[in-house]
């Protein structure tokens, strides 16, 4: 039996189109939700998703720029960049790429973005609200993945969820929404000594790892679903996930291949999460 593969085009494509429904509304009551995207430097993973973002902005019809400061931005320059996007109007959602150079603090940069305006979920009032279940916005990788498992008819409450990854990114916050969603959540991580055991149990198996091709068969119970978060660059050139595909896909009963569903869901969710952040700040409630 052969897993049922994600196809991540016409998944995206269709949430796409609601969220850009929503933003005709919001323009049509004279609010066009508009997000600021910074990168420091010249990194060539940055600039590609960068660019992507922009043009799902552009398709969205959310009011997108992008500002591509030199590698040697001084942190005061950047914070002074922060200060005049949190004063505009205009703009509902700020996000500032990451990796950033060595001579600024990522702490800093994060604290300094308007919670209201930080459509990645990193700020810590909105990493707090989101621990107690107050409103606001969702990372945008864990919540992609919540959406992906939705939209393809997974039922998450009273699941057994096993996640693999513990970064302040994808891993904790993954953690958060499914326990949100009513599933058992077990988290594993580098220093887990009997990984295989625990994610065999697992129905619903998300891995947040960064090393390619680490998940095989042996760790996947039989008709588990499979989402691979992972995006790694191999000596090939490449990209292959953290999940073997090859390995695991007759063994799953649902899985994503790597490129193509989680990347571009963690856009789609951005462009909800600026959605929000407009319908917000224009006083509306956000309708999911």
């Amino acid at each position: 039996m052969s897993a049922h593969v994600i196809n991540g085009k016409e998944l995206v494509g269709a949430y796409r189109t609601e969220i850009k429904d929503q933003v005709d509304r919001l323009i049509a009551q004279g609010v066009k939700p508009g997000l600021a995207v910074v990168i420091v430097g010249e990194d060539p993973a940055s600039h590609v998703y960068v660019r992507n973002k922009n043009r799902a902005c552009e398709e969205a019809g959310i009011h997108s720029e992008v500002y591509k400061l030199p590698e040697a931005t001084s942190e005061s320059e950047l914070l002074a960049l922060i200060a005049k996007l949190n004063a505009d109007k205009a703009i509902h959602g700020i996000l500032v790429q990451s990796p950033l150079p060595k001579q600024i603090n990522e702490e800093r940069v994060v604290e300094a973005i308007a919670p209201e305006k930080d459509v990645d979920c990193f700020h810590p009032v909105n990493v707090g609200n989101l621990m107690i279940g107050k409103p606001g916005p969702a990372p945008c990788t864990p919540a992609g993945v919540i959406e992906i498992l939705k939209k393809v008819g997974v039922d998450i409450a009273g699941k057994h969820a096993v996640v693999i990854g513990r970064s302040n990114i994808v891993g904790k916050p993954m953690g958060i929404l499914l326990l949100r969603e009513h599933a058992t959540v077990t988290t594993c991580h580098s220093r887990t000594s009997n990984l295989e055991e625990i994610t065999s149990q697992a129905d619903i198996l998300i891995a947040a790892i960064g090393k390619p091709k680490v998940i095989k068969r042996r760790h996947v119970k039989p008709g588990a679903v499979v989402i691979d978060v992972g995006v790694n660059r191999l000596d090939t050139g490449k990209l292959s996930g953290d999940v073997d595909f090859d390995d695991v896909v007759d063994t799953a009963s649902v899985i994503t291949p790597v490129p193509g569903v989680v990347g571009p869901m963690t856009i789609t969710i951005l462009l909800r999460n600026t959605l929000e952040a407009a319908q917000r700040s224009a006083g509306l409630r956000a309708v999911h």
